[in-house]
């Protein structure tokens, strides 16, 4: 039984907490491979008309790729120009090349102002027989139908000629929909499905793609029926009216449907679907970064208005070492937990999630974690990492005794520790008297030129905690007690780089989550093995990245609202 074990389940789970209702951004700024680049309008994705409302997931780009590269190049330093110049180019061939297209060659001449991506479906021809099916989506407007079509028509003229294949030229409702005949030498997906790539120009303003006809009747079908498209869609209304700012790109996202979909899982019902806990991302961007406007409404929302709780950084944050890996801040972590906890009953995707890292912290310390420490943290709270040399890091929990129950909790917590066995007692660390709970244990050295052996009695260390003005903290080690008691002179939150991070996010907030990447990435990876899948589909991103910096601000009727600042190298 390690301290640094309590401490890592602990802000897991509060991370968990902090982190659920951006849960899908990664995956969805995966979908656009330009989403470092700068831009931005107060607009709205007008290709949602071809989405059906129970979409996993859409993201659109809503700015000309051309005018971001050209921003690009203008906002990073000379030096750097090149290689920017050299990564564009190199992305662009990795992902048409295989198909023999050109991008600047045969797109850019009739690509209009938004690009829009969707898994309209996670089983579009809906037989049991085979395996799950997803329908992919692909749509942009056009500045120039004709070259667009023409596009069109050279390309699959290729794909014919190259083939034993014909081309088909379908009429659906007033569009002509291009696709190959399949062949029993076509391609087939995973599920033995054919791949069968359609298009169509759709009037004078959209081009679409699809990775089947049936996908694409369904999306022509979206417009020509009413209240079936996401853009008919209250609930998608509702969070576009949350997101007020600018911005060069916008998803939206089913929590249960993405997360089916990642995980390759069954589809859920297209009813239970209905009402599901829904994400809107709006991404715009910073002098320094990247910048994402959430807006998360949940199914057991009860359409409660809440302001932000701080207006400025806690004050916990003045014990957490510049040093840090991930430093977590906020006030009431037990309500926190209750809202969470209350607000997930009955939420098959995201409630086991939280729970899962509940029960890992109880399993290791037997202990029921929201009333032995949630209970009492009612004011502020800040959790930090710090990084250690060749061993496990160290970790730093702040608590504001605010509760009248505060002081004895945390006696509790020191008679939980001589239960398990473990000596408490009082020490001195510069002029503060700590609290160091320890573990005494034997080991042997052999005497140099004899056979015989000696044996030590060792207190190892397994946790610290100390009182400083109406806070308490605890560290996994001596080590990192001295440095939250070194205070403001050592503090992260008086660093420029951590300045830098919270500078675009709003003042008033209900706390901050801080990644340090460029020192923590190993750590992150090693703790969550997911963020190595989701690196291959946002490498450019990864590549810059130095930081990540995440405040929720309050709730709008219900809509939880959040704002993710990634600090970007190479930007100015």
């Amino acid at each position: 039984m390690k301290l640094r074990s309590f401490f890592y389940a602990l802000a897991a789970g509060v991370a968990v907490l902090l982190l659920i209702s951006v849960a899908g951004f990664f995956w969805l700024t995966a979908q656009s491979p330009l989403n470092l680049l700068r831009g931005g309008a107060l607009t709205n994705p007008t290709a949602a008309i071809f989405v059906p409302k129970q979409a996993p997931i859409v993201a659109s780009l809503l700015v000309n790729p051309e005018r971001l590269e050209g921003f690009r190049q203008l906002v990073a330093r000379p030096v750097n120009r090149r290689q920017s110049r050299a990564e564009l180019k190199k992305l662009e061939d990795s992902l048409l090349s295989n198909q023999g297209i050109d991008y600047r060659r045969d797109i850019r001449p009739w690509l209009g102002d938004e690009i829009t991506v969707a898994v309209t479906s996670l089983d579009f021809d809906r037989n049991q027989n085979n395996l799950a099916q997803p329908g992919y989506l692909l749509a942009a407007t056009t500045k120039n139908p004709q070259r667009a079509r023409e596009f069109l028509q050279l390309f699959y003229s290729k794909k014919a000629t190259a083939g034993a294949t014909d081309l088909v030229f379908e009429q659906y409702k007033g569009v002509n929909l291009i696709y190959k005949r399949p062949s029993p030498e076509t391609e087939k997906s995973s599920t033995g499905l054919p791949e069968t790539l359609t298009s169509a120009v759709i009037g004078d303003r959209f081009v679409l793609f699809a990775n089947h006809p049936k996908v694409l009747r369904e999306a022509i079908n979206n417009v020509q029926v009413g209240n079936l498209s996401l853009n008919d869609d209250p609930v998608y209304q509702q969070k576009l009216e949350n997101l007020t700012e600018p911005r060069i790109g916008l998803s939206f996202v089913n929590l249960p449907a993405l997360a089916a979909w990642v995980s390759k899982q069954p589809a859920p019902r297209a009813d239970a679907l209905k009402g599901s806990d829904t994400l809107a991302i709006a991404l715009s961007l910073e002098r320094l970064g990247l910048l994402a406007q959430t807006a998360l409404l949940s199914t057991q929302s009860s359409g409660e208005t809440l302001e932000p709780t701080l207006s400025k950084p806690a004050e916990a944050l003045q014990y957490v070492p510049v040093k840090s890996i991930l430093a977590i801040a906020g006030t009431d972590l037990n309500q926190l937990w209750n809202r969470l906890s209350t607000g997930l009953q009955g939420d098959d995707t995201l409630k086991p999630l939280i729970d899962r890292a509940i029960a890992s912290l109880q399993s290791r310390w037997d202990m029921q974690l929201p009333e032995t420490v949630f209970s009492w943290v009612q004011g502020e709270y800040a959790i930090s990492v710090l990084p250690r040399p060749d061993t496990d890091p160290d970790w730093i929990f702040v608590a504001q005794k605010t509760a009248p129950n505060a002081q004895a909790s945390i006696d509790n917590l020191d008679a939980l520790a001589k239960s398990r066995g473990l000596s408490v007692g009082s020490l001195p660390l510069e002029d503060k008297t700590i609290t160091a709970w320890t573990k005494l244990v034997t080991s042997s050295t052999t005497v140099a030129g004899k056979n015989d052996t000696l044996m030590r009695l060792e207190a190892q260390v397994q946790g610290v905690h100390a009182t400083v003005g109406d806070y308490e903290i605890f560290t996994s080690s001596i080590e990192a007690m001295d440095e939250a008691l070194k205070g403001k002179e050592n503090s992260l939150v008086n660093s420029d780089k951590f300045k830098e991070a919270i500078a675009v996010l709003p003042e008033q907030n209900d706390g901050y989550l801080y990644l340090d990447w460029a020192k923590g990435e190993t750590f992150v990876k090693r703790q969550l093995p997911v963020v190595k899948v989701v690196e291959l589909f946002a490498k450019p991103l990864f590549d810059h990245l130095r930081s990540l910096s995440i405040s929720s601000y309050g709730i709008d009727k219900g809509v939880q609202r959040s704002k993710l600042f990634f600090r970007l190298d190479n930007t100015n």
